[in-house]
């Protein structure tokens, strides 16, 4: 036999050894691509095409004009973003003031609202009686209804039948004129309170779950050696909680610079300028105005600022972390 039909013959048999080894597909293999199905085709209806579609918004000039028929609004390029970053005319300088007021409630409230979680937290992480309750006391803000609530303290912070100014001024008999808690400078403390009360036992309950998987031996054996409460919580808890607190930290962030239905529902449809959060400004600068391309500028450019903002944030996160 010559060296040739030799080495067809190998390589033959070579083909049917691979060809013997593929294992076959076995019996409901096609049962998690049917299961993330139904996901993938929400997540593209309701995120995905939406997000798609305001962004090409952005490029037209669409307002009431053509509302009924987009295909024949015109196309203006970045025209749109022009306006929205001209600082110098009313549009920009309106947004530029929204995004000042926001970034002021974010830090506020994500700052507190952190604060107070941690501080119940460690609070209820040992055992003692009534501990129980104490937690579902805590956790019935963030379980009842956001419109019930933020409802309930738009009754409380009227002037004059609202329950704060009826505590304070008849009650206890404070001197002076009862305040307008939902216009005028007052209505930014009034938004940043109800935000807090919505936001904080969101982080208690997360940082009480982060607070369970550190061993208890830890704070003994540190107790031991002469560490104090404070010391406990700076150099046991709070590395160790790292983890829990980055993605706390970010979900609370993007929740609070995105809240809309705590101004909505608190100011109505008209609300006043120290209450301007972006998200409502850009809600009015399209319905009330009519100018929608404008407005899906602005969410454009909202958008580009949270994902530049959460990379950064991520960034520098796993950075420490590969130092530590």
């Amino acid at each position: 036999m010559s060296a040739t039909a030799t080495t067809r013959k190998s390589g033959a048999a070579g083909k049917a050894s691979k060809g013997g080894s593929r294992k076959p597909r076995r019996a409901g293999w096609w049962l998690p691509y049917a299961l993330l199905a139904p996901a993938i085709i929400f997540e593209l209806v309701i995120h995905v095409i939406p997000m798609v579609t305001g962004i090409w918004m952005s490029f037209l000039k669409l307002t009431k004009m053509f509302i009924s028929n987009w295909g024949n609004a015109p196309v203006t390029g970045l025209r749109n973003y022009q306006i929205a970053l001209d600082f110098n005319s009313a549009v920009g300088a309106g947004l530029l003031r929204s995004f000042l007021i926001t970034a002021a409630f974010t830090i506020l409230v994500v700052g507190i609202s952190w604060g107070l979680g941690m501080a119940a937290a460690v609070a209820l992480q040992k055992s003692f009686f009534g501990r129980g309750f104490f937690r579902t006391l805590f956790l019935i803000p963030y379980a009842l209804p956001m419109y019930a609530g933020v409802i309930a303290w738009k009754f409380m912070l009227q002037k004059d039948n609202g329950a704060i100014n009826h505590f304070f001024f008849d009650n206890l008999g404070l001197a002076g004129a009862k305040p307008f808690w939902l216009i005028g400078d007052n209505a930014f403390w009034s938004v940043v309170i109800v935000a807090i009360w919505r936001l904080w036992p969101f982080a208690f309950l997360m940082l009480m779950a982060g607070l369970q998987s550190i061993p208890n031996d830890v704070y003994e054996a540190s107790a031991v050696d002469g560490a104090k409460p404070l010391r406990q919580w700076s150099a046991i808890t709070l590395p160790m909680l790292r983890p829990v607190n980055m993605v706390l930290l970010l979900v609370m962030f993007l929740w609070t610079f995105n809240d809309f239905n705590t101004p909505f529902v608190l100011f109505g449809g008209s609300n006043p300028p120290a209450g301007d959060l972006i998200s409502f400004h850009i809600y009015n600068a399209s319905f009330l105005t009519w100018n929608f391309g404008s407005g899906a500028a602005m969410s454009v450019l909202l958008l580009l600022f949270l994902l530049l903002v959460s990379g950064i944030y991520l960034l520098i996160m796993n950075r420490r972390k590969d130092r530590a």
